[in-house]
């Protein structure tokens, strides 16, 4: 399916026909698995890629449509619902009798063809909610970049600003959060 049918249908969903997202979710769910593949952290044994991806679907169907326009939009959205799903199922096995040790997290530019063992979830969420607080700029530009695995050109068309400025501002956000990540890694 080409980029204007997206649009087109994201459009046609908005207006008022949910239909046409679920029609979005079928010809782009090759490639939300691959996201959701590449967003699970270590071998979780109770959430596959088809889980998160079928979880997304229902949080992003229910409720009042959402204003996607377009393609890259659309996987914005969904890695920051992937992202939050992914948070909250964290927060529920660390609860109480599953523990909780922090392990390193690496960030790059790739997104990698194969599940990160070593990363956890909820001390990169504590670094990204630090790092808003600093710059809600660079977690956007986080979120786009690595959770969503949009290139630099795509972030800049969203966010309306330079790649310069996104090349930038990523270099930035990652130094940063690899300190947080090294300093939580060791105990500060």
């Amino acid at each position: 399916m080409s980029e204007q049918d997206i649009t087109r249908l994201l459009a046609l969903a908005r207006d008022g026909e949910p239909a046409q997202l679920a029609a979005v979710f079928e010809a782009l769910y090759p490639e939300l698995l691959r996201l959701a593949n590449s967003r699970l952290f270590g071998n979780e044994a109770t959430l596959t890629p088809t889980v998160l991806v079928h979880e997304l679907f229902l949080r992003i169907t229910q409720g009042s449509p959402l204003s996607l326009t377009d393609r890259s939009h659309f996987f914005a959205v969904s890695a920051q619902t992937m992202r939050w799903i992914l948070v909250e199922h964290a927060r529920r096995r660390a609860a109480g009798k599953h523990g909780g040790g922090q392990v390193m997290v690496h960030l790059d530019d790739q997104i990698p063809q194969s599940p990160l063992a070593n990363t956890d979830v909820l001390a990169l969420e504590e670094c990204l909610e630090a790092l808003e607080t600093i710059s809600p700029q660079r977690r956007k530009i986080v979120e786009l970049r690595y959770f969503a695995g949009l290139g630099v050109a795509e972030i800049a068309s969203l966010l309306d600003c330079s790649e310069r400025t996104i090349h930038r501002e990523w270099d930035r956000a990652r130094a940063f959060l690899q300190a947080m990540l090294a300093g939580a890694a060791d105990g500060f």
